[in-house]
Order: structure tokens, then C-alpha cells, then sequence
């Protein structure tokens, strides 16, 4: 697992800037909706396959964190829930359900912005992407645009709290 602050957004690939903005537009719009601002996008071959982003509040669905709404979209649109071969973009370290769903789906990397200290279960509370954990591993990548995204969710939280 790499993390690499912001200051070092130079030695971040290119593509890898340009899909995490795509997720900050998504965790804006859940924002905007009152939500926990996530947002994810999962893509192959430089193709975004789906997007997501949090709103178990609207769904009334726990369930419904943004890498698990682009995991649905993107099996449902592929008609194979085993996603081999795409990087997942995500804002926010992912907790464990979703780590879990991205080892079920043979996701091949994973690109988040900040760390989740309280349910992150990639490096800060949980390491369960370590290499031969699981049948699947995942490649991780901290750091990709974590200013923007823990100002976002700290800016959302501190509205929140009036």
C-alpha cells in the first residue's frame, strides 16, 4: 500500500488525477443531496464502466456506499459481477464492506484520496488489502487528491454540525 500526499501530485499519473476528480464531481453531488460525501469510478482500459456515489440516506440502504454503487452499476452493465481488469477511484479510504466487495469482484486496483481514520480498513484502522491475504489481491494507491477530499468531507461535517 502507497501513500503520497498531495505535494507529491506530480509523481501521480496523470489518469489517475483526471478519474479522481470524476469522483469528487460524485461526492459533490452526494453533498449536495445531503449525503456523506463519497464519490467512485470505476474504470477499465481508461472506459469509466460506472459511477457512484453514497446515498444509503435516499436508498435506506446501509449498503449503498459509493464503491458499492459503482460495483452494482458495473456488473449489472457487464453482466458479470466479477470486475477483473478495472481500478476503482474512490475519495475516501474504503471501510470493510467494501473492501470485501472489492475482493469478491477481482478489482485489480484501488486509487483512493484521503484516509478514513474511524472504519478505513486499507491502512488506518484495518490493512486488509496486504498482499496474500485474500484469493484476489489489490493493488492500493493512497493520497491521490487527499486535500480536496478530506476538506470536502471536513467542510460537509462541520456544516452538518451548524
Amino acid at each position: 500500500m502507497t501513500t503520497v500526499p498531495d505535494e507529491a501530485c506530480g509523481a501521480h499519473a496523470p489518469e489517475d488525477i483526471h478519474w479522481m476528480r470524476e469522483a469528487l464531481a460524485l461526492a459533490h453531488q452526494a453533498a449536495a443531496a445531503g449525503e456523506v460525501p463519497v464519490g467512485a469510478v470505476l474504470v477499465r482500459d481508461g472506459e469509466c464502466l460506472a459511477r457512484g456515489w453514497n446515498h444509503p440516506i435516499a436508498a435506506s440502504d446501509p449498503t449503498v456506499h459509493a464503491e458499492i454503487h459503482a460495483l452494482r452499476a458495473a456488473a449489472e452493465a457487464e453482466q458479470n459481477y466479477r470486475l477483473s481488469g478495472t481500478t476503482l477511484y474512490v475519495t475516501l479510504e474504503p471501510c470493510v464492506m467494501c473492501v470485501g466487495a472489492m475482493v469478491h469482484a477481482r478489482v485489480g486496483r484501488l486509487v483512493y484520496g484521503a484516509t478514513e481514520p474511524r472504519t478505513g480498513a486499507v491502512e488506518s484502522c484495518f490493512e486488509l488489502l496486504q498482499p496474500g491475504l485474500h484469493n484476489h489481491n489489490v493493488a492500493c494507491l493512497g493520497g491521490v487528491l487527499a486535500e480536496e477530499s478530506a476538506t470536502l468531507l471536513r467542510d460537509f461535517f462541520r456544516s452538518r454540525r451548524g
